[in-house]
Parts: C-alpha cells; structure tokens; sequence
C-alpha cells in the first residue's frame, strides 16, 4: 500500500518554497521633489554585486527630472537629464556605498513627483541547487516555479498600473482644476458683460433735457 502525502503537508511545502522565493534587498519609494531642489539615496553595496534603479515621474511640469549614479570614489557612472523615466542596471566594482541622485533644479516652480525602484542584487533560485539539477522537477516544485513567475508578474503588472493611475488621475486634477478657473472667469465675464449692456441700453432711452438759464438783463 503506498503512502500519500497528506494535503496539509502538500500545502506547508508550497508554502516553503515560495517562501524561499524571496526579493533582491533594495527600496522602493514615491517622494515628493520640490522646486531648485536635488534629493539623493545612498546604499551599501559588495563588490561583484549587480544593482538595479528603474524611476519614473509620475506628477509635475513635463514629467522630467535629472538622475545621476555616483560610486564610492565619487565617479559618475550614470547620468541622464530631463528624463519621464529609464532604467539602469550595473555591476558594482568596488565595495562601497553608492549614491543615487534626482534633480528638479532646472524647474523655478514645478513640483515633482517621483517613483522609484532600487534593487541590489540577482533574485535566488526558488528551489535549491535548482541550476545544477540533473532530475525533472516535481509536480508540486513545478507548480511552486509556476506560480511564482505568475505572482512576479502580477506584481509588476501592479505597479504599472498603479503608477498610470496615479499620473492620470493628477492630470486629471489639474485639468479639473483648470476647467474650474476658467469657468469662473467666464462667469466674471458675462456678469461684467450684462451689466455694461444694461447700462448702455439704459443710456439710449435715457431722456436728456436741456437745462435752461434765465438770462437776467
């Protein structure tokens, strides 16, 4: 009679090995730019390590901002101006912290909005010694891989979207925002407009009587 794996453990398995599937270390953060203002990252990173920094501007002016990468002997190893957004990707040569860098200098009185993604590191193997294999994967580790490749696509499909939401629904505000001045303008305007009509109407059934002066002799 042989033995099956109870569904409690089949799930527990599942559960460890995504478990194992864990991120590179890094940051992921949305921040506010202020005008004639620079705002830099630093982290730490092994040398031989790959990194990763992908940024895009979600509100403000052009949707522009300048970005340069600095490493610990404070040579430029990336630098780009007036970007919507890019992605960049390097193999640390020495050890050391590097420093990460935007800049909204360029603007007098735009804001900016900025979102971006550092990661440092390559993402580990979700099963061990998963290269060096020489044996087909099992059912279940088929299915852990699977799913994990689903679940790393759904994350980034999230983060698209959520960042197409979020510069729309500012481009929205501001158009919104827009419409609303100028109705009142417009408003200002027909009042304006209404009253001198009336007034000139007035004027030309306005009887103008000749005023008499009794000459004394």
């Amino acid at each position: 009679m042989g033995s099956t794996v109870p569904r409690s453990a089949s799930v527990l398995l599942l559960l460890l090995l995504l478990r194992r599937a864990e991120q590179p270390c890094g940051a992921e953060l949305t921040f506010e730019l202020p005008d004639n203002a620079k705002q830099c990252f630093h982290e730490e990173v092994e040398q031989g390590v790959k990194f990763s920094l992908d940024y895009q501007v979600i509100t403000g002016g052009h949707y522009d901002v300048d970005c340069y990468v600095e490493d610990p002997q404070g040579n430029t190893i990336y630098r780009e101006t007036k970007k919507q957004y890019d992605s960049f990707t390097y193999r640390a040569e020495v050890k050391g912290v590097y420093q990460f860098c935007f800049s909204n200098e360029f603007s007098t009185f735009s804001h900016k909005t900025v979102y971006f993604d550092f990661q440092v590191g390559d993402e580990p193997p979700i099963l061990p010694d998963m290269g060096n294999r020489v044996t087909a994967l099992t059912q279940m580790e088929s299915a852990c891989v699977t799913i994990h490749e689903a679940l790393k696509t759904v994350i980034d499909s999230q983060t698209h979207y959520r960042l197409r939401e979020a510069q729309d629904r500012a481009r929205a505000e501001d158009l919104n925002s827009r419409v609303s001045y100028w109705s009142v303008g417009e408003t200002i305007a027909l009042f304006v407009v209404s009253f001198s009509q009336v007034l000139l109407l007035k004027s030309f059934f306005t009887e103008k009587r000749p005023i008499s002066r009794a000459v004394h002799s």
